[in-house]
């Protein structure tokens, strides 16, 4: 019919279609969905004589601005002569449910009439499941992550090509996802009860439960959760939630956690459940330590150590003596971050003298590195360089190179403080190529900010502006370390007495820490911003 039409010059026919096949001579206009502009023009042209609202705003923003979404909330609000607050429970309430109006027309009607279609029928039983696992995850399905997502399922990128044909999909970004209208109908009610999404929450784990070994060939393929880290906390927030009972839900959150503060360090919606799980639940003490390592990421070292003495207190009672150690060695370096020196000396000499009795030599070489660190900010430095020289005679030949690049940097900081240059620069270079030769962008990022301090202290400030600037590249767009350069950055240029350019970095750095509420980088940046606020005001004065 379409063909016979297109015939006649005198005819223009428009026909919107969820599908892209299309007959020949036809042009295809892809359309968007409404600018939010036009989404609420709709909204309140159908609802005449309303006042705008922002509880009505928000719900057409939860509809991606869908046109028919729109127009069929829009009708049901005006028919039932509900106000912005009626309105806004029953959204609360039904969702998507709600868009039926009385003459039978619904987005559900619509959607299933897609997946009545002959060309999805086609695909198979996978194809509704799929699509439920589509609307449950927050980022869709990665094409590329498919494979291994839906190891059963061979004919997968087909499938997602035809989901996308129907438009019952759309791609973005390198992911299959879909409107937020659609992902709310076709979400599962019980995610236990789909097979696929099972599957798929089992694949993450998978990937999850891989050995974490910085050292190890596997460390660089962790950074897939840089990509997926929001789908992969949604289904744990799920699944601790439905089925909280079980051991490999908790230890693939502990994993998650860690996976987060090496590659991608954020907070996570997760916090509140470990944090309320029963004292003798197993993964407690694993999930409050990786949790712990977490704030410390993002600069807040005093959860930090609230969270580590739960773990440690936890820990004593089950006798486990490796994490005890383990744990005290985080502890210390809290401590050391926060000021309380002491403190972090007799922790780290605890975890010595449990490593010891354990006959455990990495483990005492790890100890020692962390007394090292605590006693080199105590200005104990002798001490502390006896500490970290017996840390290192203590590593094997081969293996623990993160440890022996740890043991590197402190040396590197102590004979800096020591005013000892030529072996500072000897210690910090070691570092530097261990941690060049695995990638470890954190362990760069952090010798390169030593590195700057330590030069522009010695007035090597062309030494200084280079380190910091290889700094930035190794904070990959992270908040905290760029918070960090900032008020390194700061320090640098008030020492070379660029005052003004010094004063927008350390504002820059108090304003990046107060967002984040990282405590000890905002006191850092607060100082650095006192002397030169005190150097301008003396500035002045000398002009007057």
């Amino acid at each position: 019919m379409v063909e016979e039409l297109s015939q006649f010059r005198n005819i223009w026919l428009c026909i919107t279609s969820r599908n892209f096949t299309v007959p020949p001579d036809c042009e295809v206009l892809e359309i968007p969905t409404l600018s939010i502009e036009a989404g609420r023009d709709t909204f309140y042209r159908i609802c005449k004589h309303r006042e705008q609202s922002d509880l009505v705003n928000d719900i057409l923003e939860q509809l991606d601005f869908h046109p028919l979404s729109i127009t069929l909330l829009a009708t049901v609000a005006r028919s039932s002569r509900w106000d912005a607050n009626r309105l806004a429970r029953e959204w609360g309430g039904r969702r998507t449910g709600m868009l039926h109006t009385r003459h039978n027309k619904s987005l559900a009607a619509t959607i299933e009439l897609s997946l009545n279609s002959p060309t999805f029928q086609e695909l198979g039983p996978d194809a509704r499941g799929l699509l439920g696992v589509i609307a449950f995850l927050p980022q869709g399905v990665k094409e590329d992550n498919f494979d291994w997502l839906f190891p059963t399922i061979s004919n997968g990128i087909n499938m997602l090509d035809t989901l996308c044909t129907l438009s019952l999909t759309y791609r973005s970004d390198g992911y299959i996802t879909m409107l937020a209208p659609l992902r709310d109908h076709l979400c599962p009610k019980n995610p236990m009860s789909s097979p696929l999404l099972c599957m798929a929450k089992e694949s993450y784990f998978t990937r999850l439960s891989v050995d974490f070994d910085p050292e190890g060939p596997g460390f660089g393929g962790a950074q897939w959760i840089i990509s997926e880290d929001a789908n992969v906390e949604h289904l744990l927030d799920v699944f601790t939630t439905i089925n909280a009972d079980s051991d490999d839900v908790w230890d693939a959150c502990a994993s998650f956690v860690r996976h987060l503060t090496w590659h991608k360090a954020r907070l996570v919606v997760l916090r509140p459940k470990i944090e309320g799980l029963p004292d003798d639940h197993r993964s407690k003490p694993a999930c409050l330590y990786e949790l712990a390592l977490l704030f410390s990421s993002v600069g807040n070292d005093a959860e930090r150590k609230r969270l580590l003495t739960q773990a440690l207190k936890l820990q004593r009672e089950r006798g486990d003596h490796l994490q005890v150690a383990q744990t005290l060695g985080r502890l210390s370096n809290a401590n050391l971050q926060i000021g309380l020196y002491e403190e972090g000396i007799r922790q780290a000499k605890e975890a010595l003298e449990i490593c010891k009795h354990l006959g455990d030599t990495v483990g005492e070489a790890e100890s020692l590195n962390d007394l090292a660190s605590v006693l080199c900010a105590d200005k104990q430095l002798d001490t502390a360089e006896e500490a970290a020289s017996r840390a290192i005679s203590l590593l094997p030949e081969k293996g623990q190179q993160f440890l022996a690049c740890k043991c590197h940097r402190i040396l590197g900081e102590i004979y800096g403080a020591k005013g000892n240059t030529e072996k500072t620069i000897h210690h910090f270079e070691v570092a530097l190529g261990i941690a060049s030769s695995f990638h470890w962008h954190k362990e760069l990022f952090w010798i390169h900010c030593r590195s700057a301090y330590l030069s522009s202290v010695q007035g090597r400030f062309d030494d200084a502006d280079a380190h910091l600037e290889r700094a930035k590249s190794h904070a990959l767009g992270d908040p905290f370390r760029l918070g960090v350069v900032a008020g390194f950055q700061a320090f640098t240029w008030y020492r070379q007495g660029r005052l003004e350019e010094a004063k927008l970095e350390a504002l820059r750095g108090v304003d990046m820490a107060e967002k984040l509420g990282a405590a000890e980088l905002l006191d850092t940046c607060r100082e650095i911003l006192e002397y030169i606020n005190s150097s301008c005001s003396e500035q002045n004065t000398k002009s007057e």
